[in-house]
């Protein structure tokens, strides 16, 4: 998988917390840069879990945990309460209509596809598009996950009706993509954990 050059989503810095005592960390949510507030346990041994509070997201850890290992957890929950809310399936007139949305947004509105569509038989990569037909395809597995996902292969497939490979001109394509680099680590995740085969970056045919 060739070097993705974008930068992180921005994150504030995080105030070091008191012993036993809450932290609070802007991070970027599926939903837009709501707060997240660390509030650490020391009654709480193992889990971790979370929740939404009104603008902000609780993300709830045992007191031991080390700085490392909260800002992994926190990255995690916040991955699993969007694709929790993320209950509404796209359909391929849907996933059309956010295609020509992300080209206007990303693209200029030079990426025009003729169809966009979900595949049940892609199984070894995210997405695949054929420039000359101008389809794109998304494999069926990123239903459910959160929207930043689903918008990054689509962008990912729209950029390669521009440019079919993945060199420097490609990855400049998606530059103004604020989340590019955070979906790749999820689907990264999502592989690592064993949940899916090991699935190549998304290509042209």
């Amino acid at each position: 998988m060739p070097v993705d050059p974008l930068h992180s989503a921005p994150r504030t810095q995080r105030a070091a917390p008191s012993p036993g005592g809450p932290s609070t960390e802007g991070a970027p949510t599926a939903a837009g840069t709501d707060a997240v507030e660390v509030r650490r346990s020391a009654r709480r041994r193992r889990t971790v879990s979370a929740y939404r509070e009104g603008d902000r997201t609780v993300v709830l850890i045992p007191a031991r945990m080390s700085d490392a290992e909260e800002k992994r957890w926190v990255g995690v929950m916040l991955d699993r309460l969007a694709a929790q809310e993320s209950k509404r399936i796209l359909g391929d007139a849907e996933l059309a209509e956010r295609a020509g949305r992300l080209s206007a947004q990303y693209l200029d509105g030079r990426a025009r596809p003729a169809t966009v569509r979900w595949v049940t038989n892609q199984n070894t990569r995210w997405g695949s598009c054929t420039p000359a037909e101008g389809s794109i395809r998304l494999s069926h597995r990123l239903k459910g996950m959160p929207e930043y996902v689903v918008d990054y292969v689509l962008l990912h497939e729209l950029a390669h009706l521009l440019v079919p490979g993945h060199g420097p001109a490609f990855w400049r394509l998606l530059e103004a993509y604020p989340r590019t680099e955070r979906a790749r680590g999820y689907l990264e995740g999502v592989v690592a954990a064993g949940r899916l085969p090991h699935l190549p970056a998304a290509r042209s045919e």
